[in-house]
């Protein structure tokens, strides 16, 4: 390894060409996906589309859902 300064662009294709050579195409874009920061506001949007129940209601249905699984 050496100790001169890299450029983040340099350091990124290294990187890259390290998790290609380790983990092959696949591996490394699971790698990645790990990583990548999402857009946007999860909470608020969730808040739309989840519906407007209580964690009591919420429990019951999972009963309810199990029950009919079985």
């Amino acid at each position: 390894m050496t100790t001169t300064y890299l450029t983040l662009s340099e350091i990124r294709t290294i990187g890259f060409e390290v998790l290609l050579r380790e983990l092959g195409p696949a591996g490394t874009i699971r790698f990645i996906q790990q990583y990548e920061t999402g857009r946007g506001d999860y909470t608020r949007d969730r808040r739309k589309w989840l519906p407007k129940k209580s964690v009591r209601e919420t429990g019951k249905q999972i009963v309810k859902e199990r029950k009919k699984s079985k």
